[in-house]
């Protein structure tokens, strides 16, 4: 009883014992996140302001917020810190911002219009680190450029003036870790860029004053952040990637005798495309994902992007711009439901997040996208940032998908997936009239329905696709414009035709294989049609195609991440297509004034050069033979160079 009453009492004094050398053990310090070093990233966000009394603003789209003087911005950032020892954050930062396209629901008709090409500032900026995050206050020297549109009496362009500012601006914000090396960012800055006199002859002044709000991701590029590391969010639920392509096109003067508003120029002509895109992906919760894409995209196609029905850059948007434009090209939400048995491994990538799920599953998907992200896909044969970039070789050239100009639209897609096939339906918007902007489910919208069946040939894989489509939107119908402007001479039949538009339907079909012959050897081949009726409502002036070639890796010649294809198409058009162009009309892409009909026939080969890991050099060359379809013009021959970089 004696010995047991002793040893709490014994235990008591051992502890006693060790206290002292407890107390002199420092305690666990957790990292810290270090903000020293350069960083670079992108922004997106919304701007407001004026350009001073008596101008007249173009709007720019704002999305889900009203138009305005910029209406969406984006833009890149590049910048250092110095973090000090008092948690003081020292820094400077340079970006440059550009406004979003013009918002199609504002039609004015004035004497002049101004807007931005770009807005730009460098600015010293002090923070001070509240536990990972840094608010802070910023400001320096602006500068930016305006443009003045002259229009005449009907709202057209007649002339274009430009001039540089150069003001002030001053902010504030906050930036935070988000993941890895990455950070997010808050800011508002005003920005005052100074009157500049246009010498028109009504002459003006315009003063740009404009707030813009940013939300923007940063690349922390310091090569030492262990400790910074540890103090940072992991990659769990997170998906964050970029690309950038710039792609020059060009080719030499080719047999012209006669032009249309829709030629491909007979003089020779070299223009250039440039984009760059953010894929931002969470994870909500099990099998729920939300995406946001903002992209930049500058340039134009040869010919402002018509004169060939299979066009040659599969980057040429039809809203080509001479400044970077910026557009939240992608917002959908997506969720998975499994439906058990045996899995797969999914890795990060763009637009998709690193993780498990099961091969038998039901995926809905609904929001902003292209109807290319989940139809008609293909290996060797559907990527014009990676692959081919030929319109009617990378897709299925007779399906006219619902798209605004830059290729997009709003909806949603269901699949059912198992192990060897799928099936997936979607339902779309569609433009309300030919090569509009404007999206909206006229008449039911488009939809598309399609069937993936996969299969092995000697231990090589294959798949086969077939879909149908049917939209409905507000079209003119061929033969009605062709009979109706011979009832009136010297009527301009696209007036006629125009004056016909009403709810009409484009039913069609695709098939779509492709079959790996090695691992380094792939063909594939397409074939697509429509019932060419009525107008073409977003992709371009093709009725029937067909399409096939190959891909080969460098295996063979010790070239491992290079690849050479080879592939051609034949696109085709209906009596009543034909007869349209011939009578003097222009589809979405083409319209010569004339038409000696031939089939438009195409040959594209590339190498692609592998750099460095995510980055590739292409050279292309491609053969049309009746450009536009019309024997008297043509052949031309197009050369192409793309670099494409990617994390």
């Amino acid at each position: 009883m004696t010995r047991l009453s002793l040893f709490p009492v014994l235990l008591g004094l051992a502890a006693l014992e060790a206290a002292p050398a407890l107390a002199r053990s420092p305690a666990p310090v957790a990292p810290q996140y270090d903000w020293t070093g350069f960083y670079i990233g992108g922004h997106f966000g919304y701007g407001s302001g004026s350009f001073g009394p008596g101008t007249h603003p173009f709007p720019g789209q704002g999305g889900l917020l009203p138009a305005s003087v910029t209406g969406h911005i984006g833009g890149y950032q590049l910048g250092y810190n110095f973090q000090t020892n008092n948690r003081v954050v020292w820094g400077i930062e340079g970006d440059i911002s550009f406004a979003s396209p013009r918002d199609p629901f504002e039609n004015q008709i004035t004497p002049f219009t101004t807007s931005y090409n770009y807005i730009a500032t460098v600015r010293p900026r002090v923070g001070y680190k509240v536990g990972t995050f840094l608010p802070y206050v910023t400001g320096g020297l602006a500068w930016g450029a305006t443009k003045v549109d002259q229009l005449d009496s009907n709202g057209a362009t007649v002339g274009e003036h430009s001039e540089t500012h150069i003001g002030w601006a001053v902010g504030a914000g906050l930036e935070w870790p988000v993941t890895g090396n990455w950070t997010g960012k808050f800011e508002y800055n005003y920005v005052d860029l100074g009157s500049q006199n246009y010498a028109l002859p009504t002459p003006f002044s315009v003063d740009p004053k404009v707030h813009l709000f940013k939300l923007g991701l940063n690349y922390q590029l310091n090569p030492a952040r262990s400790a910074s590391a540890a103090a940072s969010p992991d990659m769990d639920g997170w998906s964050i990637h970029g690309q950038t392509t710039f792609l020059p096109q060009g080719y030499g003067p080719f047999r012209s005798p006669y032009a249309g508003p829709s030629s491909l120029p007979g003089r020779g002509l070299v223009r250039e495309t440039w984009t760059t895109t953010a894929f931002i992906g969470r994870k909500l919760w099990e099998g729920g994902e939300v995406y946001f894409n903002p992209e930049l995209a500058q340039g134009f196609g040869i010919g402002k992007t018509t004169g060939l029905a299979g066009f040659s850059n599969g980057e040429a948007q039809k809203s080509g711009a001479e400044f970077p434009r910026v557009r939240a090209q992608r917002y959908f939400f997506r969720q998975t439901f499994g439906l058990g048995g045996e899995q797969e491994s999914v890795e990060d990538g763009p637009n998709q997040i690193a993780g498990k799920r099961d091969i038998d599953r039901v995926t809905l998907t609904v929001g902003r996208f292209a109807v290319g992200d989940f139809f008609d896909a293909n290996t060797y044969a559907h990527d014009p940032r990676a692959d081919f970039m030929n319109w009617s070789i990378w897709s299925s050239a007779a399906y006219d998908f619902p798209a605004d100009l830059p290729g997009f639209t709003r909806g949603g897609v269901l699949e059912l997936n198992r192990k060897t096939w799928a099936v997936r339906a979607g339902l779309f918007q569609v433009p309300i009239a030919p090569a509009s902007d404007t999206l909206e489910f006229r008449g039911g919208g488009g939809g598309v329905a399609e069937f993936e069946q996969r299969y092995m040939i000697q231990n090589q894989p294959g798949k086969f696709r077939i879909g149908v489509f049917s939209n409905s939107g507000r079209t003119g119908n061929y033969r009605d414009a062709v009979a109706n402007a011979a009832a009136v001479p010297g009527t301009d039949i696209n007036d006629v035709i125009a004056a016909d538009r009403r709810i009409r339907q484009k039913n069609g079909f695709y098939t779509n294989a492709e079959q790996a012959i090695s691992k380094d050897l792939g063909v594939f081949a397409r074939a697509s049609w429509n019932d060419g009726k009525n107008e073409v409502l977003s992709f371009t002036d093709i009725d029937h195609s067909v399409a096939g070639g190959l891909a080969l890796k460098g295996t063979g010649w010790k070239r491992p991440n290079d690849t050479i294809g080879l592939a051609g198409a034949v696109n085709g058009l209906t009596g009543a297509h034909r007869d349209f162009l011939a009578a003097g009309g222009t589809g979405l892409l083409i319209g010569d004034g004339r038409l000696n009909y031939r089939e438009e026939k195409i040959l594209e080969t590339y190498y692609l050069i592998g750099l460095w890991t995510g980055a590739t050099l292409t050279f292309d060359y491609q053969f049309i033979a009746n450009p536009a379809y019309n024997a008297d013009r043509g052949p031309v021959s197009i050369l192409s160079a793309r670099l494409h970089a990617e994390f």
